[in-house]
């Protein structure tokens, strides 16, 4: 058990005993939503073999699809398949693929999209720091810069969104919207998704604020088989980037974005409450009491967001509390149900 679910602190000893003195369980999970078009391409350059792991076992995620996304990963071999009755999201299922690679003994997991946007030979590169005792947590971080399926806007906030991940997390990723990255079976226990939409900037928020080592490596791409499901066209995408930036801020660091925004409100209100005391003065006051009434409006709200900030920032605190508590939690079932499965 303790091998298995190693404390924070112990993670690299545990890691390097795990691959001495026991096999090396890596499960690969693929989130799948009518993918069997696909799918076929994506698992024919999986591997069976990972140097360093004894076993490599595939898991689809088939969440809710209306094709035959199930039946084909049977077919072509795929170890264990999960299946949502209805589609949740990819946040979903990507947390649904954690669960069932934990229940199934799994010592890393690697996550890869089932479009065959990631090359499969990277996953040794993604893998080995995990292995070799270095990391927790790898992400692959794709040549943006090189890839001509992404517009010059769609770089920009490639690079926008994953240098605010950056700030918020104090991790150095490169390549945050990221889903190639694998994680030891700790790693996979500590994370929670709340966003419906993505679960790529939560989960290395998470890492981040968690202190988990989380390392980034440069890995291949492939060609696009199909256009993206997760936006509908660019203007979607900004939309959802610039929404996703900006939660990440009031979520992850509540007290600086309360604040800011107590700061842009205060300033302007003291800049037309200056205006009109200049204005008084100068005998010409009476013509501008809408100053005095933007003033006093601009400096309340300023103030109630101040105020918001601190129970923001306490809320925050009790939210990584519960996180602890609900890690905990996980450990104890499925030290539990490992138990069972030796008795």
């Amino acid at each position: 058990w303790a091998q298995r679910n190693p404390r924070p602190s112990d993670l690299r000893p545990a890691t390097a005993l795990r691959c001495s003195l026991t096999s090396m369980k890596l499960i690969i999970q693929i989130p799948c939503f009518n993918e069997a078009a696909v799918l076929p391409a994506t698992l024919e350059q999986l591997p069976r073999m990972v140097p360093g792991c004894d076993t490599v076992e595939w898991l689809v995620i088939d969440d809710g699809s209306s094709d035959d996304t199930a039946a084909v990963a049977r077919a072509l071999g795929v170890d264990h398949v999960v299946r949502h009755q209805s589609n949740r999201g990819l946040a979903a299922a990507f947390m649904t693929g954690l669960d069932a690679a934990i229940s199934l003994g799994a010592d890393i997991v690697l996550n890869t999209d089932a479009d065959n946007q990631y090359d499969a030979r990277d996953i040794p590169l993604l893998v080995a720091p995990i292995i070799r005792g270095e990391a927790d947590f790898v992400v692959g971080a794709r040549p943006i810069a090189s890839t001509a399926h992404f517009s010059w806007l769609k770089k920009r906030l490639q690079r926008l969104g994953s240098l605010v991940v950056r700030l918020a997390s104090g991790t150095d990723v490169e390549d945050a919207p990221s889903g190639f990255r694998a994680m030891t079976r700790d790693v996979a226990m500590r994370l929670n998704v709340f966003n419906t939409y993505t679960y790529t900037i939560e989960t290395l928020i998470q890492a981040g604020r968690s202190n988990i080592r989380v390392q980034s490596v440069p890995v291949r791409t492939n060609a696009d088989l199909r256009p993206s499901r997760l936006v509908r066209g660019m203007f979607d995408y900004v939309g959802k980037s610039l929404a996703t930036i900006v939660r990440i801020f009031a979520t992850y660091r509540s007290l600086t974005f309360f604040w800011l925004v107590s700061l842009a409100f205060t300033g302007v209100g003291l800049i037309a409450g200056i205006r009109y005391l200049i204005l008084k003065a100068m005998g010409f006051g009476e013509g501008h009491v809408q100053s005095v009434i933007l003033a006093a409006a601009c400096v309340t709200i300023g103030l109630v967001t101040f105020v918001l900030g601190f129970l923001a920032d306490l809320i925050s605190i009790n939210r990584r509390l519960l996180e602890r508590i609900e890690w905990r939690l996980r450990r104890l079932e499925h030290a539990e149900d490992g138990k069972k499965q030796d008795g």
